[in-house]
């Protein structure tokens, strides 16, 4: 939920970038019947634990504008992250330039969506992230997340 400045900071751990766009700060409170209860801050605090328990170095961000995802993703590169966890909430089914920044980074960026968008409205269906990541994971609620960081371990 910050909106921090490039950094070259480096650790002797693996950094794995996790980025979440427009409306994700409401979890908890936003159609609970499809996001779930959890905060977006409880969803961070789980994935902590578990990323000290891969041995990993987690950046979690959220955003409601697309610029600043993008300029994120380009900070993951420019950082050498190890991998993205990219839920880009509305902007996964409309953002070409997303699409396009993940494709310029050679980072692998990982889909995730807390419900399924395939089971949901059909404009949802169609996801330019999707296209260009290197894996996904949707319609698991919070424990989407904690999937796609076990696969970024294993990258």
């Amino acid at each position: 939920m910050t909106d921090k400045p490039l950094t070259n900071e480096r650790t002797d751990k693996p950094t794995v970038f996790v980025l979440s766009g427009p409306n994700l700060n409401l979890l908890g409170t936003r159609e609970p019947e499809i996001y779930g209860h959890d905060t977006l801050n409880d969803i961070h605090a789980r994935l902590e634990a578990q990323a000290s328990e891969l041995g990993l170095r987690l950046e979690c961000r959220q955003t409601n504008h697309e610029g600043v995802l993008i300029d994120w993703l380009h900070e993951a590169y420019v950082a050498g992250a190890k991998a993205v966890l990219l839920n880009a909430g509305g902007y996964t089914h409309t953002s070409i330039a997303i699409h396009d920044a993940i494709k310029s980074i050679k980072v692998p960026v990982i889909e995730v969506h807390l419900s399924d968008p395939m089971k949901r409205e059909e404009f949802r269906h169609l996801s330019y992230v999707g296209m260009v990541a290197a894996a996904h994971f949707a319609g698991h609620g919070a424990d989407s997340y904690t999937l796609a960081l076990d696969a970024a371990a294993r990258l």
